[in-house]
């Protein structure tokens, strides 16, 4: 069967930034398989009842504690979003760094594996580059946060932070070892609309800025994931 301008892997499906992508690139003509991490009451109708869903959307069970789980979504696709990450911010540092890295892993050599995929891009955070006790104005792609400065610092979610340093690094390391093309966006606060029936958490966290509270932050429209 045909399948329009190819199929997309998306992880992380029920979140803010992947839901948004399946919603775009269902529009756009993509067959799109997603991964949900299934549990008791889990919604995922939003999804499910997006135009052309019913024909071009496949939504797969898998969990970053079970790096193969995510082999059979990607299988047969060419491009693969992942945007999946572990967001119990009160998980022990290496326990939560443990997770997020070797479910990353595991997606990066289930695209390798599938001889099908010619790029994966991962979804990074502003939070990789911005520590580093150095004050800059601006930031390129040499700018790293100093892990040892996260650590004795604690910033706020900070083993998120440790998480998500180490596991844009290892998507970077990973790419280059084994000859896949990787892309890792560094994102800000993403805010704009969304279809998940929750208030997302970065749109959350933004609000009091948003209503008058001053403070310099960096923000990403959702649109801007073209």
């Amino acid at each position: 069967m045909a399948e329009g301008k190819g199929r997309v892997c998306v992880t992380g499906g029920t979140g803010f930034i992947a839901s948004m992508m399946i919603k775009r690139l269902l529009s756009n003509g993509f067959y799109v398989n997603t991964t949900t991490r299934y549990g008791p009451g889990k919604d995922v109708s939003f999804l499910t009842s997006l135009p052309d869903a019913s024909e071009k959307l496949r939504i797969f069970n898998a969990d970053l504690n079970n790096p193969e789980s995510f082999c059979p979504a990607i299988e047969g696709c060419k491009w693969v979003f992942h945007t999946a990450t572990p967001m119990n911010w009160e998980e022990e540092v290496d326990i939560l760094s443990k997770t997020t890295v070797n479910g990353t892993l595991g997606v990066l050599k289930a695209s390798l594996s599938s001889k099908t995929v010619k790029r994966v891009v991962f979804t990074a955070s502003c939070t990789d580059v911005i520590y580093s006790g150095e004050e800059v104005d601006e930031l390129d792609e040499s700018y790293w946060s100093d892990i040892d400065f996260i650590y004795n610092t604690k910033p706020t979610n900070w083993s998120y932070t440790v998480s998500q340093l180490l596991a844009e690094k290892a998507v970077l390391e990973f790419g280059e070892k084994h000859g896949l093309d990787v892309v890792t966006l560094v994102l800000p606060f993403v805010i704009g609309p969304f279809i998940s029936p929750k208030l997302p958490l970065s749109i959350q966290m933004v609000l009091p800025w948003l209503f008058g509270m001053l403070c310099n932050v960096s923000l990403l429209h959702i649109s801007n994931f073209n």
